[in-house]
């Protein structure tokens, strides 16, 4: 599970960069609408799979609150991948 959020939380932070490079005008206004419906699916699989994540890893309510807020924040998610991968690794060495 931890593997699924890891990838979810990767995709939800590229597609709102994505979301910002139109509103700077990187990439055309003409995938708005596409950029926003994909932003909008991995932000709520994102939320979704972040609760149950922090119930099955039993994260403090604080830590859960940073997740939260990382998926607002651009450039948030690499800190947030930093994170889950040191939680990886731990989860990894203690099933081996």
């Amino acid at each position: 599970m931890l593997k699924l959020f890891r990838a979810i939380s990767l995709l939800e932070g590229v597609s709102y960069l994505a979301i910002l490079s139109v509103t700077l005008g990187f990439i055309s206004r003409d995938f708005v609408s596409l950029l926003g419906m994909a932003h909008g699916v991995l932000f709520m699989l994102y939320l979704m799979i972040s609760l149950a994540v922090s119930n099955k890893q039993q994260w403090s309510v604080v830590t859960l609150f940073l997740l939260f807020t990382a998926s607002v924040v651009p450039l948030a998610f690499i800190a947030v991948e930093m994170l889950l991968s040191r939680q990886f690794a731990k989860q990894k060495l203690a099933s081996t």
